[in-house]
This record gives structure tokens, sequence and C-alpha cells, in this order.
């Protein structure tokens, strides 16, 4: 009966919450809610007062829309999640948004609510326990040993990105992966038969993973049985499929569309409460022995959090290395002295594309980088992200290096936040930029949530040439740029990727894009010009004026190559035209105002040159600037010939200095 009681106590805190806040989705919390109890006192390994004990089970609500399922378990379990910020559930300044946010509530891993980001969230959670375990544990000392769990709904199935996810764990052979797929059958519309005829299991079954069914998600004791099945499962990971009511004890609304996303109404509220057999009318009514049954059970959960302390100091002591290295690897410390690996690039270099330049540095990089874990969605020889003598990561090489992703764009960025989730790696994962708009979602989601995750962009620019403009990203540098909490670091030439490299490892509080172009860039002579200084964002390169600039040029990659051609030019007709590089527009607009107006001094006119869509650069040329970029498509031919029929020139940039001089109040 207490079991029960308890799981009516997750059901009528969710009812009374969506209805409080007269908005959200009461229905897949009452149908989960004998799983999710289920999960949190007999089977998550986790210690609410150390929600971030490294060797904890990680749990994911990929149906994000679900949130008050979780929250209510949380605050029962003992997280720190109070009644009150239940009651205050949706409003300004509280704990428990509409969808879970990682870093905002204890208890909470990831954020979700764009469905299937989850899925593919665990995924990537679960490869790096695998991967950490083959690293770190010794024999008789197995100190990383943790499951992954995660609900989904139709909608996550629904999502592409559940099928790449899905695909990508099953042939990573990833047993400690167990899923739960809400069998409702009802979405926002209606009845799934509207748009979904899928057969799960098959579907599953075919991407290598170990299926399960529960034909009732009220059956405790199948629930129990199921999993028990699914960790004795040790070489596939788990889906136990699991047929539920939404909105389960409505009355009027279960099983129905109007369980989903809309308060159940004060009426329909009171009859569900009565269907269940509660017996208390005040709303957030947690029951004392309701309480003390969960945080019992919980307790003896959390327990496992001592023994793995004592295991752990024993294996410290067997093992200092090998433990100094597990910690400074998870407080998120670089090695000392890892910077000294990085490449220097010289004239002897010659001009470099800028890719090659950046696997020069992983190359570089990687042996004193062990938590670097890097990848590519089958452009691994374009993107060039494998360091040389770096082994692949699978089933098989747990402990490897790279991972190879496949056409995947989408799973990649979204495991790669489940990676940098989970704590003791850093990943990066390469694709060519126009493809950047296949994965945006897991972008967007890493830079909400700010984790450190690295995307190596190559093929940046028209220059790709012949490829053609499918593969031609003009107005994708803008498009990013758009997204808060992103930086976009677009180098100019080999010295300003190295420096790239260095940012992107040590920045901190969200994730960097690096843009690379497959063209070679000339290499700038120092020091002739100034040192490079990604970590500012923007930098003078060259000031012929010596500070009395009469025109400034901007630009980013290989546009800077052009900017100084341009500025060779008009000071050949006595014209001090500065040039600066801005390889990343995001970090100079953070530098304080005496900064800013070093490099773009006021009342000297502005010139930007980039190829691609001029929206980023509007802020800094001002009202009387010019822009040089693209506002069409590109075309497929050789990359001097495109930029030369479409205007991206020094003659172009030439014309532009003298109009925005003209133009410029005396």
């Amino acid at each position: 009966m207490l079991d029960l009681k308890a799981i009516n106590t997750i059901r009528t805190l969710s009812m009374d919450a969506v209805q409080q806040a007269e908005s959200g989705h009461p229905g897949t919390p009452m149908a989960l809610a004998p799983l999710a109890y289920l999960l949190y006192t007999r089977h998550l390994r986790h210690d609410p007062s150390a929600p971030d004990w490294f060797d904890r089970d990680r749990f994911v609500l990929s149906v994000g829309h679900a949130s008050m399922l979780l929250y209510s378990t949380l605050h029962l379990s003992g997280y720190a999640l109070s009644l009150e910020e239940i009651r205050h559930f949706r409003q300004w300044g509280s704990q428990t948004p509409g969808h879970p946010e990682f870093g905002h509530t204890a208890g909470v891993e990831t954020t979700t609510g764009p469905l299937g980001q989850g899925i593919a969230n665990a995924v990537g959670m679960a490869l790096t326990e695998a991967h950490l375990a083959a690293q770190f544990n010794r024999p008789g000392h197995n100190i990383i040993d943790h499951y992954t769990w995660f609900m989904a709904g139709d909608g996550c199935l629904m999502e592409g990105i559940s099928h790449e996810a899905a695909s990508f764990a099953g042939h990573q052979k990833l047993g400690k992966l167990i899923g739960f797929y809400d069998d409702n059958k009802i979405t926002i519309d209606g009845s799934t038969e509207l748009s979904l005829s899928d057969d799960a299991a098959l579907r599953f079954t075919s991407y290598g993973w170990h299926v399960l069914r529960v034909a009732d998600g009220n059956d405790l004791d199948a629930l129990e049985a199921a999993i028990a099945a699914a960790k004795a499962e040790t070489k596939r990971p788990t889906m136990i499929i699991v047929r539920t009511v939404i909105g389960f004890g409505s009355p009027n609304r279960a099983g129905t569309a109007k369980a989903h996303g809309e308060p159940l109404g004060v009426d329909e509220v009171a009859l569900a409460k009565k269907h269940l057999g509660w017996e208390y009318t005040d709303p957030f009514t947690v029951p004392d022995d309701a309480l003390a049954h969960f945080r019992a059970q919980v307790a003896e959960r959390a327990a496992a959090h001592g023994e793995w302390r004592a295991r752990y100091a024993t294996y410290e002591a067997a093992h200092p290395e090998l433990a100094a290295e597990l910690q400074r690897r998870l407080r998120g410390e670089l090695p000392a002295g890892w910077d000294a690996a990085l490449p220097t690039f010289d004239a002897k270099s010659g001009a470099v594309a800028s890719r090659a330049a950046s696997g020069a540095v992983l190359t570089a990089i990687a042996p004193s980088l062990p938590e670097l874990l890097g990848g590519s969605a089958d452009l691994t020889g374009s993107n060039l992200t494998l360091p040389k003598g770096t082994g692949p990561l699978n089933a098989a090489h747990p402990d490897g290096r790279y991972v190879y992703y496949g056409v995947r764009e989408h799973a990649m960025g979204a495991i790669m936040n489940g990676m940098a989730l989970h704590g003791g790696v850093i990943p990066y994962g390469g694709t060519f930029l126009v493809f950047a708009d296949y994965m945006r979602p897991a972008i967007r989601l890493a830079a909400l949530m700010g984790v450190h995750v690295v995307y190596v962009f190559t093929h940046d620019s028209i220059g790709l040439g012949e490829d053609g403009p499918t593969h031609q990203p003009v107005e994708t540098l803008t498009a990013l740029r758009c997204i808060p909490n992103l930086h976009v670091v677009r180098p100019s030439d080999a010295t300003e990727v190295a420096d790239a490299w260095r940012f992107a490892l040590t920045h901190r509080g969200g994730p960097v894009a690096l843009v690379l172009s497959r063209q070679k860039l000339a290499f700038f002579e120092r020091p002739r010009y100034a040192a490079p200084s990604v970590l500012r964002g923007a930098y003078v390169l060259e000031d012929p004026g010596h500070g009395s600039a009469q025109v400034v040029l901007l630009a980013t990659g290989s546009e800077v190559g052009i900017a100084v051609a341009a500025s060779e030019r008009l000071v050949a007709d006595g014209i001090a035209a500065r040039v600066v590089s801005a390889p990343c527009l995001e970090r100079f607009a953070t530098q304080d105002a005496a900064y800013r107006e070093q490099v773009l001094p006021t009342g000297v006119p502005r010139v930007a040159v980039e190829a691609g869509h001029p929206m980023s650069w509007y802020r800094w040329v001002g009202e009387h600037g010019e822009i040089v970029g693209l506002e069409r498509f590109g075309a497929s031919a050789p990359a001097p010939v495109l930029y030369e029929q479409l205007g991206i020139t020094v003659d172009a940039v030439v014309a532009a200095a003298r109009r925005a001089m003209e133009r410029m109040p005396a």
C-alpha cells in the first residue's frame, strides 16, 4: 500500500503543479509515476545529498515536457528541491522550469525538451562511462561502474535523431544503457495512428538492442523483472517498451490527447484524486508516511555512495597516479604545460589550409591531453580530426580516443553533449560547416547548458569550390553567431589556428566552433604583424598609419588575406588602411570599451569583408560603414573564379573603403 501511496504522491503533485501554473503536461507524469518511483527507490544508484557523485547512475528524461514527473520524484527523494519550488512550477526564478534544465535544478542531468535529444545525450553518457572505465579501472578496482537510464516517448522516437543515436548505440554495444519507451499511443494531435505505424520492437532489434516489453506500466513486478533482465544483458543496450495510459487516474481524460499538454481542470483533478483513492483535499499534499517510505528506500540506495568512497580510497592507495589523473580530469583542469606542445608555424610552413593546420595541432597536443576525445561524421579525411597514432573508440576498444560517428551529424552533436555532461572528457567532432544545420538543435542545447564541446567545421565558404552551392555555407556563420553563449572562431592563418585551439580548450562556460578552410591560406609573417589574439576576439594585424588609421578593414579567415592586399593597395595610394583580424566576434564583444576603441577607433570609417552573409557585421561597421559579403548562394566552380565572380575581391574592398571614407561625416 505504501508503494501505491508514494506513486500517487508523484501523480497528485504533478497534477497540482500543472493546474496551479495553468500550463504544462500532466498526463505523462501520471502514467510513468510507477516507473519513476521504482527507479529512484530500488534501482538508480544515486545520493540526493551529493548529486554530483561521479559514479552515480545517470537518468535522462528525454520526454522533457513531463518535467513534473522528475521534479516530484526529486523532491520526494530528498534532493535540494523544496515543495515550495514545486508550487512555483513554470514561474519566474523557480527551480522548476517548464522543461528540465541542467545546472538549474539539483538532480537534473541534462536539458531536455526538444524531443529525442535526451536519447542521444544518454548514449554519450553511456559511451563515456565505458571509455573511462576502460581507461581507469584495474583488476579488483571497478571505481567507474554505473548505468545510464532514459525515458522516451512516441515523439522522441519519431524524431530522426533517435534513429541516428539508437543505431550508433547498438553498434557500440553499450550494455549499460537502459531505455524505457512510454508506449501510450497518444500525441498532441491525437492517436499515434494518425502519423505512426512503426514496429518499435523490430526497429530497435535491428539496431542491435535487447528489446523487452511490459504490458502494463502499473505492474511493478513486471517492471522489476524487465529491469533485472536488462541488467543481465551486458553486450547490448536495452529498450523496455512499457504500455501505459496517459493521464492514468483521470476519469474523463485518461488515454486521450486532452491529458497531454494542458491542465486537467480543477474539477477533473478532484475526480482523478477520488478515482485514485487519494484522501487528501488540499493541493500539494505529501503524506508523512509516503515521504518516509520514499526516503527510507532512497537512503538505502544512497548507501552505495559510502561503499564506493571506501573502494575508491583503496584504489587511490593502490594506483595513486591513476587516481590523481582521474581527479584532474573530473575537475576540468588541463595538465600543467600542455600548451608547450602547441606547434608554431613560420614562413617555411608556407600557405596552409586552416583545416590542415588544425590537424597538425591535434596531432601535436593529443598525447598531452588524454581527455581529448575526437570524432567526425564520416568526414575524417576531410576534417583532418584524427590525430596521428590515435585508435578508434568502439566496442572492442572502449579505451580508444577517436569516434567514427558515421553520417549522423545531429546525433554526433547530442552525443558529445552527453559526453561533456558526464565529465572526464573534452569531446570534439567534425563535419562540413554547411552541415552544422543538421546538428543545430544540439549546438543550441550545448550553448544553453554551457557545456565544454568543440566543433571542428571545415570547408567554411565558397572557397571549397567545385562542390557548389549545396556545400557552400554562405549563411551559416551568421546563423551560428546568433546562438547565445556559442563562440565562433574563424582563424586567418595557421598561427591563429593554434591560438584558436588554445582558446577552445581553455574556455569554460559554453561550446566553441572552429571554422576552417579547405583552401590554403597565406601565412602572415610575424613579428611584422601583431601576435594573434584570438583570446580577445579581434586585434590589429597591420597598421601602416601607426595609430592614425584613415580606414579600418575587418575580416576573418580566408578574407583576411584579401583585406591585407586591399590595405597595401590603399597605402600605395596614400591612405593608411588598418587591417583588423576578427576571428571571434563574440569574444571581441566582451572586451572592455577601451580595448574595443583601441582596435576600432571612433570616427574612422570601417569596411568588413567575409565570404558569407553580412548580417553579423552591421554592428561593427556602424552607420557609415561598408560590408563586402554575400546575399546569394554560391556556384560550382574553382574557388578563385567564385571569389572573382561573386565580388569578394581586393578591388571590391578598395572601392568599399573609398565609399566609406567619402560618406563619413567630417
